[in-house]
């Protein structure tokens, strides 16, 4: 199984469609990501990233969905870390 991430372009450098990237954003840790499959990405655009990739221009409602289950996924993990014996 594949997991892809959404974060938030905060800048783009390359005008190569094969070598442009973006600064994106995960909440906090920002990462160098190549755009080549996404041509159209622009700073300000949530993507899915899967190592180093940017597969897909996704919309900012169903981002921050992502990231809250994400969350809530983290929390539960906490959590379950403080009741071990």
């Amino acid at each position: 199984m594949c997991l892809a991430v959404p974060g938030l372009i905060v800048s783009v450098s390359g005008d190569d469609s094969i070598i442009r990237v973006g600064r994106v954003d995960f909440g906090g840790v920002v990462k160098e990501i190549n755009l080549a499959y996404t041509p159209e990405a622009q700073r300000g655009d949530y993507v899915l990233v899967h190592v180093g990739f940017a597969l897909a221009v996704i919309d900012e409602v169903e981002a921050q969905r992502t990231l809250a289950y994400l969350r809530e996924i983290a929390a539960l993990d906490v959590a379950h870390a403080d009741a071990a014996p």
